[in-house]
């Protein structure tokens, strides 16, 4: 008969599957996952460069959105490597155009920022925001301009002079296209968001 050592105390063995055994399988999806965003955040950039978007601007807004929680200035800071004045200005430029916002952890005196998830709602905020600083001062510089060589016809009984007429019929051919353009982007931009989805509709038909 074998006899119980004393200080030994019978115990169920432990379990074979160990949880660390599940670890490499894991550190391996959240390499894969990060290695995904951060291609997206890369191409993103690209693309925003040539938009005329500055690079870590749109990088800063990539990761925001790829992520799809809220991170606070210091992340962005470590994730892309860049400066806090960088980081700071570009975020300030992303609230002015709606798209990133700010948002706070229960807890946390750190400022976190959030990008807008709604990618229809995103792309109409990008149109609104490129007609304001765009589409509208072109088509007021046009209007001044016509304005500008109308009165000078006018005042210098030049109705009859071929040069101006030439020239008011060009200016008002790029008005009548701006403001066409205008009207369009007015729709697109709607609370809805059903202009620019019927538009995306019409254009996928056609292709």
């Amino acid at each position: 008969m074998t006899q119980t050592q004393p200080g030994h105390l019978d115990r169920p063995a432990p379990p074979t599957d160990d949880i660390s055994s599940c670890s490499p399988d894991s550190n391996k999806d959240e390499a894969l996952l990060r290695e995904g965003q951060d291609e997206f955040v890369s191409t993103w950039g690209q693309m925003g460069a040539t938009w005329g978007i500055p690079r870590t601007m749109a990088e800063i807004h990539a990761l925001l959105y790829i992520v799809a929680e809220p991170l606070c200035t210091d992340d962005i800071m470590a994730r892309l490597d860049i400066s806090r004045g960088s980081a700071s200005m570009s975020l300030k430029s992303l609230q002015e155009w709606g798209i990133v916002f700010r948002a706070h952890k229960r807890g946390d005196r750190k400022e976190y920022f959030r990008a807008e998830p709604d990618v229809w709602k995103l792309f109409r905020t990008v149109i609104r925001e490129r007609k304001r600083r765009e589409i509208d001062p072109a088509l007021y510089a046009l209007q001044h301009c016509r304005n500008l060589t109308q009165a000078a016809a006018l005042e210098n009984d030049h109705a009859g002079n071929d040069q101006f007429e030439a020239h008011n019929g060009r200016v008002d051919d790029m008005i009548e296209f701006l403001e066409m353009v205008d009207g369009l982007t007015e729709k697109f931009i709607s609370p809805s968001g059903k202009g620019l989805r019927f538009a995306a509709g019409i254009l996928g038909r056609i292709v």
